[in-house]
C-alpha cells in the first residue's frame, strides 16, 4: 500500500512551501502496550539540526502517539534514520522524505488521512490473480504524480512476484480514470519555471507506467466501470485486455481544452485503427462502450454489476495456463508487433524455440497426446 501526502507550510520569510512524503505500509508491531512502531526514512539533508524539523513534519502528518526518538543504524546507507514511536502508532516506512532547508518551520494546513485512504489498492486473490484499484474516487481517479509513482512501484513489485499470474486493473467509484490531475497541473504553473520541470517529470512518469504495463510479465486486464478519458483511456489501451461496463465511455478530449492528447495517442494508435484513433483525438467526443468494442479498444462488454466477475473470470482462465508460457507469449507478441514482417517472424521463431525447450511445453504436448490434463510446473 503506497501513499503520498503533500503538506503546505511556511518558510523563513512566510512564503508557502510544499513538501511531499511518500509512505508505504511496512509492518505492524503488536505488544502488550498496544501497537508501537518504527519509521525509517532517507534524510535529504545532513546533521542533527534537522531532527526538530522532522519531528514537526511527523506531527503534521497526524501520527500522534508520543515524541519519536532518533536512532542511526549502520548498513542502510547515508542519511538513513529510524524514528521509534510509543505504542499507539502504526509502523510505516518513509521513502523520499523531502527535508526543507535548516531554519524553516512548518505547520500542516490539513490532517492527513493516509492510513485510511491509500490512493492505490492491491488485493491478491486465490489462483494468482492480483487486483489493482485506483483509489481516488473523489478526484475521478485522476493520475496525480503521486498515483503515477505508486503505480510504477506496484508494477515493479508485481513483475518480481512469481506467484502473480494475472492482473486486473480497476477504478474505485463511478469513473475509471479521468486522466492527469488538471488541478495539480494548474498549481505547478506557479513554479519558477512555469511548471516545465514538473510537466516533463509527470509525462515521463506516465510513460514509464504505460510501458510498465506492456512490459509486465503477467497479462493485465482493464475493468472499466465508467468513463475513461485522456490518460485514463491510455491506461485501457495499454492493457493487454479490457472489459467494459455496457454504459462505459471513452474519450481523448484534450483538444477541447487546448492540450492535444499526444501521449494517450501513443497507446491508442496501437490499440485501434489509425483513422479511428485520429477521429477520437481530433474530435474529443465520447465513444460508447459498444463502439469501443467494435474498434478493438475493448474486448468484452458486461452489465456493470457483472463487470468484475467477467474480468476476474478472464483472469482465472489465463492464470490456469502455464505461467512461463504466458509470460514468453506476451513478451514475444509485444516485441514482434513493432517489427517489419521478416524480422517479426525471426523474433517469433526464436520465442517458439525457447518455448519448446521449456518443461511445460513437453508436459503440455505429452498431456495432449495422452489425452490427460497437464500438470504445469511453470518452468
Amino acid at each position: 500500500m503506497v501513499c503520498r501526502q503533500s503538506l503546505i507550510g511556511r518558510g523563513q520569510h512566510g512564503k508557502p512551501h510544499e513538501f511531499t512524503v511518500v509512505m508505504r505500509q511496512h509492518a505492524v508491531i503488536q505488544g502488550h502496550g498496544g501497537i508501537g512502531g518504527v519509521i525509517a526514512f532517507q534524510q535529504a539533508g545532513k546533521g542533527q539540526r534537522q531532527q526538530p524539523m522532522m519531528r514537526q513534519q511527523i506531527a503534521a502528518l497526524g501520527l500522534d502517539g508520543g515524541e519519536p526518538r532518533f536512532q542511526r543504524r549502520s548498513g542502510l546507507g547515508a542519511g538513513v534514520f529510524f524514528l521509534v514511536f510509543h505504542p499507539g502508532v502504526r509502523l510505516y516506512r518513509f521513502r523520499d522524505l523531502v527535508i526543507p532547508r535548516p531554519g524553516q518551520e512548518y505547520s500542516a494546513m490539513s490532517k492527513t488521512e493516509l492510513q485510511n485512504t491509500p490512493i492505490l489498492l492491491r488485493e491478491d486473490r486465490p489462483g494468482g490473480i492480483c487486483v489493482i484499484t485506483l483509489n481516488r474516487p473523489a478526484q475521478r481517479n485522476s493520475l496525480s504524480r503521486a498515483l503515477l509513482q505508486a503505480l510504477e512501484e506496484m508494477l515493479a513489485e508485481i513483475a518480481a512476484d512469481s506467484t502473480t499470474r494475472a492482473v486486473v486493473l480497476a477504478g474505485a467509484g463511478t469513473v475509471f480514470c479521468a486522466g492527469h490531475d488538471l488541478r495539480e497541473i494548474t498549481a505547478h504553473r506557479a513554479d519558477a519555471d512555469g511548471g516545465r520541470g514538473f510537466y516533463a517529470d509527470a509525462m515521463a512518469a506516465c510513460a514509464r507506467v504505460m510501458q510498465g504495463i506492456v512490459a509486465l510479465p503477467q497479462p493485465v486486464i482493464a475493468a472499466v466501470q465508467g468513463v475513461a478519458t485522456a490518460a485514463g483511456c491510455q491506461l485501457v489501451a495499454s492493457c493487454d485486455l479490457a472489459v467494459a461496463a455496457e454504459d462505459a465511455r471513452f474519450c481523448t478530449p484534450g483538444v477541447d481544452i487546448g492540450l492535444f492528447c499526444s501521449t494517450p495517442a501513443v497507446a491508442l494508435a496501437r490499440a485501434v485503427p489509425r483513422k479511428a484513433a485520429m477521429e477520437m483525438l481530433l474530435l474529443g467526443e465520447m465513444v460508447p462502450a459498444e463502439e469501443a468494442q467494435r474498434l478493438g479498444l475493448v474486448n468484452r462488454l458486461a452489465p456493470r454489476e457483472a463487470l468484475m466477475e467477467t474480468a476476474l473470470g478472464l483472469a482465472a482462465r489465463i492464470a490456469a495456463h502455464s505461467a512461463i508460457t504466458v509470460r514468453m507469449g506476451k513478451r514475444g507478441f509485444n516485441r514482434q508487433i513493432e517489427l517489419p514482417l521478416a524480422e517479426a517472424y525471426c523474433e517469433a521463431a526464436s520465442v517458439m524455440t525457447e518455448n519448446l525447450m521449456a518443461r511445460d511445453a513437453a508436459e503440455g504436448i505429452g498431456a495432449f497426446l495422452e489425452k490427460r490434463h497437464p500438470h504445469w510446473e511453470d518452468r
